[in-house]
């Protein structure tokens, strides 16, 4: 008997990211998992993204069946730097996808770019092939500062790339932007927004700083001319602000967007949906389980051109007890403007939130870091600032909830 194709509305929904571990260099803040391509002569560079996409072919190939019963409705190329990649192999990498798995008509589909690594003919065939939505890091506004984080590109090249988007046919944008970074003045940070208001971007990512333990940055910690807690505390309500006073409206703690504009495929890490993370170092939530593979781009190669090679792609693998699920559930939810319905918390887990957290509700409410609407609890901007601090109060995260582990390598 011949199984019956089931209908774009029987399938379930599902977020698919892919990771591409390579970019032109490390920039001086960052600690995902990616290979300066620097470190490579020309035809070893080559080489290893020719292979590099092949494996990652194979791994879509292996995840095919799997996901029989799915559309996927968000699709997001991240790194590294993916348009650091040859162009041909870019598309390989998109076809790829859209031969391997039931990709949703309307589908959100982003890739990640750094502004002096694209070019108008490179935007136009991925325009072309079904990426409809690109993610610009451009940080800051300011050369100097840009400099500072060890960006390899300045303003003009983003003008440049941007312009180069819109005519490629690009109607959904992102900024990355990013407030408490060396140098950085709360002067410069309003003429950085002033800059990314100016060319009227779909969404806008507005992320702080972090000093990560194995960066440059860590290692030269002391010497960094950063903004002092009050002033980086400042920055960040400031420009919540002036943002919203812009039109772009504040839906996430680091995000803003257009109206109707949100980025749909890290809503479905927020909303704890189901997705796929293929590559190595990427996370994926998918079929009762979280699940990461090795930051080891040489082992990845290896285990997937060869099956017999008895190398184990996986970093981690456990099954989402009930209350690892309520944690993830309060935690990302939380980092929505929208926040946490007790109702639908109660639904989803027979549990009674207030009951639970009440002590800490009280508080946090009292003092103006909670808002309490109906059944509705959420961060305001203030408690959105220290929200990490808070979280880590009410919930155990030695438990295994993992916020970084939770939402991929893609945040």
């Amino acid at each position: 008997m011949v199984k019956k194709k089931q209908t774009a509305d029987e399938l379930r929904g599902l977020g698919l990211y892919l990771h591409i571990p390579f970019c032109l260099s490390k920039c001086a803040y960052c600690d995902f998992y990616s290979l300066p391509c620097g470190q490579l002569d020309a035809r070893e560079q080559k080489s290893d993204m020719r292979r590099y996409t092949d494996s990652l072919m194979l791994h879509m190939e292996d995840y095919s069946r799997p996901c029989e019963e799915y559309i996927v409705e968000t699709a997001f190329i991240g790194g590294g730097t993916p348009t650091c990649m040859p162009t041909p192999l870019l598309l390989d990498i998109i076809d790829s996808a859209y031969d391997n798995f039931q990709i949703a008509e309307d589908a959100e589909f982003t890739i990640e770019a750094n502004p002096a690594t694209v070019d108008r003919r490179m935007l136009k065939n991925l325009r072309k092939n079904g990426v409809n939505r690109i993610s610009f890091g451009l940080q800051s506004a300011n050369d100097d500062e840009l400099r500072g984080l060890s960006r390899a590109h300045n303003f003009e090249d983003f003008l440049e790339s941007f312009d180069d988007a819109r005519r490629a046919g690009f109607d959904n944008i992102n900024i990355d932007v990013m407030y408490g970074i060396p140098n950085q003045t709360k002067t410069s940070l309003r003429a950085t927004l002033d800059c990314v208001i100016a060319l009227d971007p779909e969404h806008i990512s507005f992320y702080g700083l972090k000093i990560e333990d194995g960066t440059p940055f860590a290692r030269r910690r002391d010497t960094l001319v950063l903004p002092d807690e009050d002033t980086e505390c400042d920055m960040y309500l400031e420009s919540i602000e002036y943002l919203e006073k812009m039109g772009y409206h504040h839906y996430e703690i680091s995000n803003f967007a257009r109206d109707g504009m949100e980025c749909r495929h890290n809503l479905k890490y927020w909303n704890c949906e189901e997705y796929l993370g293929l590559g190595p170092a990427a996370h994926s939530y998918f079929g009762g389980k979280r699940f990461s593979f090795k930051r080891d781009i040489k082992a990845y190669m290896e285990a997937l051109e060869d099956t017999d090679s008895g190398v184990d792609l996986l970093d981690d693998s456990y099954e989402v007890s009930q209350s690892d699920r309520s944690g993830e559930y309060i935690m990302l939810r939380l980092r929505l403007c929208d926040g946490l319905d007790v109702n639908e918390y109660e639904k989803r887990f027979s549990l009674d939130f207030e009951k639970q957290y009440g002590k800490y509700l009280k508080l946090y409410v009292e003092n103006d870091f909670m808002r309490h609407d109906g059944a509705s609890y959420s961060f305001t901007p203030k408690g959105m600032y220290v929200s990490n601090y808070i979280l880590s109060a009410m919930l155990d995260f030695d438990s295994g909830i993992d916020e970084k582990k939770t939402i991929g390598t893609d945040m």
